[in-house]
C-alpha cells in the first residue's frame, strides 16, 4: 500500500481455504483484516484436495513449503482407467515432468491439514461463532449483522462464505444449480488398499453414469476417495453430512476390485449432492466482493475449486495493494482478472462430468481413443501455468502504459 493511503478496514466472511488464504496474502502485503467464521470451532472436516501447480506456487509464497512437504504427497501421475477391468486409458505425468514444465509440483493433501497450516499463519484475526445474517451498504461502510445480535462496520467486505453465500445474496438474485449427481467422499487407511501403497498416483475409474477418483494424502498414510453417481438433491446438506457405505457400494457393484475395497472399508463416509451456479457478469459493488465458491462454485470434476479460491485470494490482495486505497477500482481490476478465467473453468468442469460418464459404446470408445492420443499435460498449461500474482501485476502495468 502507498504510505499516503491507509489500509482499508477489511472484513472477510468465512474461514475456509479461500478466506484464510486471503488473510495470509493480505498480511504478506502489510494489509490487515478480520475474518468472521460462523462455526464455533475451526473446520477440519472434508477429505482430500488436489493442489495443482497454479495454487502450490502461491502457497509456497506464503511460506507453506514445509507444510506441503510434511503433509502432502506428490503423485507421479493421473491415471484414467476403465471402470471394470482397470485398463489404463490415459496417463498424465504429475511428477518431475509437471514440476519442470510449470515451476511447481502437483500435491495432494488432506483438507484438514491445509486448513490447519493456513490457520496457523493468520492466527488471531479469525473470529469464530459469527454467523452472518444480513448486511447493508452505507456511504463509506458496509454494516454486517450477525446472529448473536452484534454488528461490525467495514470499508470492504469479502464474501468467502461458500456456495450458499449470504454476501452473494446481497449482490445477485440467483440460486445453486443441482447437477443431478451425488458424491461420496471418504478416507481409508492405506493398509486396507495395499495395491495403492507403492506408487502415489491419482487414479480415476471412468464408467457408465459414474466415476471414482482416489489419491494418497496425509503423507501417504490415508487414501482419499470420491465416488460420483446420479442421484437426487439431499435435504440439510453440510460438509459433515454422513452417507451410507452400503448404498455407495451398491451403486458401484461390478466395478474394479480397488473401487469395491475403497467403498467397503470401515469408517465414516460423507455424501453430498453436487451443485454449482451460473457464472456472474459482476461479483462486486463498490465495497463488496466475492471469492471462491461464493463467486464461482464449480463442480469438482476439474479438481480446481480450492485452487481457484487460492488464486482469487492472491489476485484480490494484489489489486488492493496496487490500487493505492481506491477500493472500487481494485474490485473492478479483480473482476477483470478473475471472471473470464473462472467462468471458463466452471464450464470446463461441467463438460468433464459429461465426458466422464459415457455409457459403453461408440461415444465411449471415441473418447478413450482421444484420451490416449492427446498430450494432456501440455493441454493444461492454461490452468497449471497461470500465476495469479504475476497476472495482477502485469495487468496493472499494461493499464498504466495504455
Amino acid at each position: 500500500m502507498s504510505s499516503s493511503a491507509p489500509a482499508p478496514d477489511i472484513a472477510v466472511i468465512g474461514a475456509g481455504i479461500g478466506g484464510l488464504t486471503l488473510a495470509a496474502a493480505l498480511a504478506r502485503l502489510g494489509i490487515g483484516c478480520r475474518v468472521f467464521e460462523r462455526a464455533e470451532q475451526p473446520a477440519e472436516t472434508g477429505a482430500g484436495v488436489q493442489l495443482a501447480p497454479n495454487a502450490v506456487r502461491l502457497l509456497r509464497r506464503l511460506g507453506l513449503s514445509d507444510s506441503l512437504r510434511q503433509y502432502g504427497v506428490r503423485p507421479l501421475s493421473r491415471d484414467l482407467l476403465r471402470w471394470d477391468d482397470g485398463r489404463l486409458l490415459a496417463r498424465t505425468g504429475l511428477g518431475e515432468e509437471c514440476e519442470k514444465l510449470f515451476g511447481a509440483p502437483y500435491v495432494t493433501v488432506h483438507r484438514a491439514d491445509l486448513h490447519r497450516a493456513l490457520r496457523d499463519l493468520v492466527g488471531p484475526v479469525v473470529r469464530t461463532g459469527h454467523r452472518l445474517t444480513g448486511l447493508a451498504e452505507e456511504p463509506g461502510a458496509v454494516v454486517l449483522r450477525f446472529a448473536d445480535g452484534s454488528e461490525h462496520r467495514s470499508e470492504l467486505v469479502v464474501g468467502a462464505d461458500g456456495i450458499r453465500s449470504v454476501v452473494r445474496e446481497h449482490l445477485a438474485a440467483d440460486a445453486p444449480v443441482f447437477s443431478g449427481r451425488r458424491i461420496y467422499r471418504g478416507l481409508v487407511p492405506v493398509e486396507q488398499v495395499p495395491e495403492l501403497a507403492d506408487e502415489p498416483r491419482v487414479q480415476v475409474w471412468l464408467g457408465p453414469g459414474r466415476h471414482c477418483v482416489c489419491y494418497p494424502v496425509s503423507g501417504g498414510r490415508l487414501i482419499s476417495f470420491a465416488a460420483t453417481t446420479g442421484g437426487t438433491a439431499l435435504p440439510g446438506e453440510s460438509w459433515t453430512a454422513l452417507g451410507d457405505r452400503g448404498e455407495a457400494a451398491e451403486a458401484f457393484q461390478g466395478w474394479h476390485p480397488t473401487v469395491a475395497r475403497l467403498l467397503g472399508a470401515g469408517g465414516g463416509i460423507g455424501c453430498w449432492a453436487l451443485h454449482d451456479r451460473e457464472p456472474l457478469a459482476r461479483w462486486s459493488s463498490d465495497a463488496l466482493t466475492l471469492l471462491g465458491d461464493a463467486a464461482h462454485p464449480m463442480l469438482p470434476f476439474a479438481a480446481q475449486g480450492a485452487n481457484q479460491a487460492i488464486e482469487d485470494a492472491f489476485a484480490l490482495a494484489a489489486t488492493l495493494a496496487l490500487s493505492r486505497g481506491d477500493i472500487p477500482e481494485a474490485l473492478r481490476r479483480y473482476e477483470e482478472l478473475r471472471i473470464p478465467r473462472t467462468e471458463r473453468l466452471q464450464r470446463s468442469a461441467r463438460s468433464v462430468a459429461v465426458g466422464s460418464h459415457l455409457p459403453d459404446g461408440p461415444l465411449q470408445r471415441a473418447r478413450d481413443a482421444e484420451l490416449a492420443s492427446g498430450s494432456a499435460l501440455e493441454g493444461l498449461r492454461w490452468v497449471y501455468g497461470h500465476d495469479a500474482l504475476a497476472a495482477a501485476a502485469r495487468w496493472t502495468k499494461e493499464r498504466q502504459q495504455a
